[in-house]
């Protein structure tokens, strides 16, 4: 009787935490559907991209090498360690060079989401401290003690892969792209962390790949 009072005690809670969010959806260029979420004035994808064409319908070339893959100066995704499994759980991870292509990443209506725009999500939920733990999913991170979801974003654990070509950090780290510069060579992105509450900002080599969402115009 204690385990079912816990389990209906969970349940309300997961929709108390989602309460008054307003859910819809949008597809991108190869018809995969992203949930949508709006938080303030913003609304985003709650979900990882996965979309394999830019807009006007040229392909976004797949790269596996790793080699070739930090030799890169022109957009590429990839999946996790080459995995599939992880595509599907994760999303596609893209290079900043994919996510400035003037060709478009995003459907239309929509953008990759710029660094004032993460700002602006992050102030939300009370800033860099403490947003993290609000725009996490519950599932899928290495540990999970603060994660509560309330935001709707549902933050996944992608990881990364380094300009070099190597991954890193799966169940551990999300990290997304933002479409704003730093420097020629680096770029802004913010990542969420499993075992703190923050939303971390850095720049970093245009080379990494990462996970990307998208804000509509």
């Amino acid at each position: 009787m204690k385990h079912i009072f816990k389990a209906a005690i969970i349940i309300i809670s997961i929709i108390f935490s989602f309460a008054g969010k307003s859910f819809s959806q949008v597809t991108d260029k190869d018809g995969n559907s992203y949930k949508t979420v709006t938080i303030g004035n913003q609304i985003w994808t709650a979900e990882n991209f996965t979309v394999e064409h830019y807009r006007n319908g040229d392909a976004i070339p797949q790269e596996q090498d790793a080699d070739k893959w930090s030799k890169l100066t022109t957009g590429a995704w990839c999946v996790y360690e080459n995995n599939n499994a992880n595509g599907t759980t994760y999303g596609k991870l893209y290079n900043w060079h994919a996510v400035n292509d003037p060709r478009g990443l995003a459907p239309e209506g929509w953008h990759v989401a710029s660094d004032a725009e993460w700002t602006k999500l992050i102030d939300v939920y009370g800033g860099e401290k403490t947003a993290g733990k609000k725009l996490k999913s519950t599932i899928g991170w290495l540990e999970n003690t603060i994660a509560t979801n309330e935001s709707g974003f549902t933050g996944i654990p992608g990881g990364m892969r380094n300009y070099d070509g190597f991954f890193y950090d799966i169940n551990k780290f999300g990290c997304f792209w933002s479409s704003s510069e730093s420097s020629n060579v680096f770029a802004w992105y913010h990542f969420l962390i499993y075992n703190y509450p923050d939303v971390a900002c850095f720049d970093g080599e245009k080379g990494r790949g990462m996970s990307v969402r998208c804000v509509k115009d």
